[in-house]
């Protein structure tokens, strides 16, 4: 029987399908994916609590939802995205090896050269919808110092694990770890 963690988010009620890591441990599945109206809410939420900056930038594929409804919200700005492939329109990469708790294997991220160049001494934004390990971050921020561009701040929607420790995250709401019961350990 599927079970649920019940929290609000940007002033909006969601339950959350608890999903196994492993056998004794659950993560809290949190999917902007679908839901306008709570992307909306966080974008506007972490918009209020971001540092000044030039761009900003998320990893493919959840972030995006999040970092083009914020760039909206601030006057249609360009973003950018480290996306987990080349592209044929890509005048060239830069690439960064990523492991994250939610994928099974080792990946690569990959930055546009030609995006890398606009990057090049300005204030990056890094934006992502769950930290947790914070590896994707790791990833991104590489990507960013590689493009010569300068990271100002991080923020997410949640923190979970040893992310909710950082005092560099600036995020919404901590979701906590659970156990093969379903129960918070955090």
């Amino acid at each position: 029987m599927q079970q649920y963690y019940k929290m609000n988010i940007a002033g909006l009620d969601r339950a959350l399908p608890l999903c196994p890591l492993n056998e004794s441990l659950q993560i809290g599945a949190f999917v902007i994916f679908g839901d306008p109206e709570l992307t909306t809410a966080c974008a506007r939420e972490l918009l209020a609590r971001a540092p000044e900056y030039d761009y900003l930038i998320s990893a493919e594929a959840k972030g995006i939802p999040l970092v083009h409804e914020m760039a909206r919200l601030n006057g249609n700005q360009k973003y950018f995205l480290a996306r987990k492939s080349p592209k044929l329109y890509m005048t060239g990469v830069l690439e960064v090896n990523v492991r994250s708790i939610t994928t099974a294997k080792e990946q690569k991220l990959y930055l546009d050269t030609a995006d890398a160049e606009i990057m090049k001494g300005k204030r990056i934004l890094v934006v992502d919808d769950v930290i947790s390990t914070g590896e994707s971050l790791r990833a991104i921020e590489e990507l960013v110092k590689a493009a010569g561009g300068n990271v100002c701040g991080r923020m997410a929607i949640l923190a979970e694990g040893d992310a909710t420790k950082r005092d560099d995250l600036i995020y919404l709401e901590k979701l906590p770890l659970f156990n093969a019961k379903g129960e918070p350990i955090d």
